[in-house]
């Protein structure tokens, strides 16, 4: 077993609740609040459901806030903000999301 995948198992152990993992990494969901990444990590993905659309009878997210963020808590909330942009569509958003924050982590 890897060393991440150790740390993922161990992060996932502190969490009550249940939750979904996505590519090794919580993904959580409060209200209209999504996060994914592990505050481990120097920073995380959060994503804010603006506006919603009824879609085939049903409600769906449309206009979606995404911002990475620095997990570093010492820093004020407005300067933890490193990347932000509005897309419409859960997919879109967590797609465009997930490139940003793999390129942060990788830096």
């Amino acid at each position: 077993m890897s060393e991440d995948t150790k740390k993922t198992y161990e992060m996932i152990s502190d969490v009550e609740g249940k939750f979904l993992v996505y590519k090794g990494r919580p993904l959580v969901r409060e209200g209209n609040m999504i996060c994914y990444g592990s505050m481990d990590d120097k920073y995380i993905l959060q994503m804010m459901i603006m506006t919603m659309k009824e879609e085939a009878g049903k409600q769906v997210p449309d206009k979606i806030l995404i911002q990475v963020m620095n997990t570093d808590k010492s820093l004020p909330d407005h300067e933890r903000i490193v990347k932000q942009d509005m897309k419409s569509g859960f997919y879109e958003a967590f797609e465009l999301g997930l490139i940003w924050l793999e390129r942060y982590l990788a830096s």
